[in-house]
């Protein structure tokens, strides 16, 4: 959960708020737009995912801007080249719009990530939620914050546990179909009632640090700039994201931005009956 605060003393996290908030409402008006039958251009990439305008009309704009912010840093995104990235010791990593397909589908569960790396770890991270006009963001060694871009308010995380339920808290994709999810949960069930969450892209990991999920299986490969802002808030809170070898991931250090699946955990508390749970799946 999240307490009302003072505003940060931290240069690079009050002028990134003025980008990623116009970040925010450009993608809020492209879905808008979308959603109301607008002429809207949708492609496909190399390896057949879709692409939008309102993706392409995101990316340029944070480029441009963290160009301004921070010349000094490359960015790699998913909507650019990023041929010299092994040359990159720092850089930006950015999806301007994660869950496309939530786009597409008119759910409004999408999220804009944006993280800084430095030798292969993600040391700042930032997720912003257009429709819902919040952003968390934060440094790996302190709790993150919140702030809502309409009511100009901002607020920290707080350990607190404002709930006494023994049930888990399952995130699960909309697509969610794939029987290893099923065998997973019912290994949670032999301790606990589980409650499933289903929710698009990055953000579960929201909802993570909302106490709204607890754990969150994935059994199909990501990308890196999927997972690498919602690794680095829920590590600052206590909690992690790990291979289902149970190492967490590394950033712009193999020949590929593709990793495998992943298990992610809200606290200590839920880590070891996360990975436990693995024993029960089918692979």
């Amino acid at each position: 959960m999240f307490i009302t605060t003072q505003a940060p003393q931290d240069a690079q996290i009050l002028k990134l708020v003025p980008i990623l908030a116009a970040a925010s409402q450009i993608l809020r008006e492209e879905y808008q737009n979308y959603c109301a039958g607008s002429e809207f251009k949708i492609d496909k990439k190399s390896d057949q995912s879709p692409v939008t305008q309102a993706d392409l009309k995101v990316n340029q704009y944070l480029i441009q801007e963290l160009a301004r912010l921070t010349p000094e840093i490359p960015v790699l995104s998913e909507e650019s080249d990023n041929s010299e990235r092994h040359a990159w010791s720092i850089c930006w990593m950015l999806d301007p719009l994660d869950g496309t397909k939530e786009f597409i589908h008119q759910r409004d569960e999408f999220t804009i990530n944006l993280s800084l790396i430095e030798n292969h770890q993600t040391i700042f991270s930032v997720i912003a939620v257009p429709m819902e006009q919040v952003v968390y963001m934060g440094y790996l060694t302190e709790l993150p914050y919140k702030y809502s871009f309409v009511e100009k308010t901002w607020a920290r995380y707080s350990k607190f546990k404002d709930s006494e339920s023994d049930a888990i808290q399952v995130g699960l994709s909309h697509s969610s179909k794939n029987p290893k999810y099923q065998q997973y949960i019912e290994y949670l069930e032999q301790d606990s009632p589980v409650i499933r969450r289903e929710a698009g892209s990055a953000y579960k990991f929201c909802m993570m640090l909302e106490g709204e999920i607890d754990i969150y299986p994935r059994f199909h490969p990501t990308s890196e700039w999927d997972t690498s802002s919602g690794q680095g808030l829920l590590e600052s809170i206590g909690g992690g994201l790990v291979s289902l070898d149970a190492l967490p991931f590394t950033y712009n250090q193999r020949s590929t931005v593709l990793n495998q699946g992943f298990i992610a955990y809200r606290d200590a508390e839920n880590q070891k009956i996360a990975l436990d749970a693995l024993s029960n799946v089918s692979f």
